[in-house]
């Protein structure tokens, strides 16, 4: 084993063997049985768009994670320290709000565990880098070990994955989807070595960008395979989040962004990951998005982009760019999803974007441009599923 691996049990001993419980009370005792007849309505709607059978209307993906615990009476750290917990909460906020019927678990520092980064969690944060970074000089690259596939179940992403998905598996398997997430790569690489620092590396010292960018995504790229070969598939989760128009230019953002991901996703496919795809561009990408049509495709792949500049990525741009490649996710602004009295201009936002795109080839989703934020009232997402129900219901238009 990489000698750079660390596990939860370093920084809290007894965070895993409370997983699955809360308060010493089995997480499935807290919630009322899941609604069979409504689950299985959302099922077919949430397939409709890959099968090629439209059933109902468009679905809605805000993007909840934490928001789910704290909206229902937990905290973010109960989120992100109790994967099984954080993953109920996700089914039974979908359920009251009517959205998609997946498990999202997640946080965007994935797999950096093992690959020498400390993790904490706070009060209002996921799972972040705690200092020192493990790499601080461009010769410390050389030192990184790439984990082995089996050595993946062993660091701190891979055994709280593992506690939802089992957890998942044996009390709600109608939800049962294991996800693998990347969110980003060039991300990912910029926590082990400091933002700002990363950056400057990959003008000057690009060699030393590109070795740790390599070890990166072989890293993530086993962590994919691991959890297909632990549960027979995989889907994956893929971000270009730092890696955007703010940040880079779109030459640079194919240099050191799309093309790892096409590696990444070459890698996992081969070792028995997917088929499921879903490329979620955060942040600004007007100049780069075109990147993207350049990526691995699958029959069951969404692409979703966030903006465009400052304003939510067109939805009628994203429809006719990809929408005949892949299902696509529009979005409403996510920076208005947290503020209050602003349902109206949300439905507004929602209409007009769902008009644009839901005549999209391959279907569509309506989404936020990234996370619901956590103290995100109801009403905002009230005002998305209002939205479609009214201007997205297959066959109205």
């Amino acid at each position: 084993m990489p000698k750079m691996i660390y596990r939860c049990q370093d920084y809290k001993p007894d965070l895993l063997e409370k997983a699955g419980y809360y308060e010493g009370v089995p997480i499935e005792q807290i919630f009322p049985p899941v609604d069979e007849k409504l689950e299985a309505h959302r099922t077919k709607r949430f397939a409709a768009p890959f099968v090629g059978v439209p059933f109902d209307r468009i679905d809605v993906d805000p993007i909840i994670i934490a928001h789910a615990c704290v909206v229902l009476g937990y905290t973010n750290r109960d989120f992100y320290e109790n994967p099984p917990l954080g993953a109920k909460c996700v089914i039974y906020c979908n359920e009251l709000y009517d959205l998609l019927p997946v498990t999202h678990w997640f946080y965007s520092n994935v797999w950096l565990d093992a690959l020498g980064c400390k993790m904490i969690v706070t009060e209002s944060l996921p799972w972040i880098v705690q200092e020192p970074r493990p790499v601080q000089k461009p010769e410390d690259v050389d030192k990184i070990d790439v984990p082995d596939i089996s050595d993946m179940e062993k660091c701190l992403t891979g055994e709280l994955f593992i506690k939802c998905y089992d957890w998942v598996k044996e009390h709600e398997p109608q939800f049962f989807v294991p996800i693998s997430y990347g969110f980003c790569h060039f991300g990912m690489a910029a926590e082990m070595v400091g933002p700002e620092r990363f950056i400057i590396w990959c003008r000057r010292q690009k060699d030393v960008a590109h070795k740790l960018l390599s070890k990166v995504i072989e890293t993530s790229a086993n962590g994919a395979i691991m959890i297909a070969r632990r549960y027979g598939f995989c889907m994956m989760t893929i971000g270009s989040v730092l890696s955007n128009s703010t940040v880079l230019s779109g030459k640079m953002n194919k240099e050191f962004a799309a093309n790892y991901i096409i590696q990444m996703v070459k890698k996992a496919f081969k070792g028995g990951a997917g088929p499921q795809l879903w490329y979620h561009l955060c942040g600004d990408h007007q100049f780069d998005y075109m990147n993207f049509k350049e990526m691995v495709i699958s029959p069951f792949t969404v692409i979703h982009i966030g903006y465009l500049g400052d304003q939510p990525f067109p939805a009628d741009l994203l429809r006719e760019t990809f929408g005949n490649m892949m299902t696509v996710m529009a979005s409403v602004d996510t920076k208005i999803m947290m503020e209050p009295k602003n349902y109206g201009k949300i439905y507004e936002m929602a209409k007009d974007q769902l008009i644009k795109v839901r005549e999209a080839p391959r279907g569509c989703i309506l989404g936020t441009c990234c996370e619901t934020p956590v103290p995100a009232p109801a009403g905002s997402i009230l005002a998305m599923v209002r939205a479609a129900r009214e201007y997205g219901v297959y066959g109205t238009w």
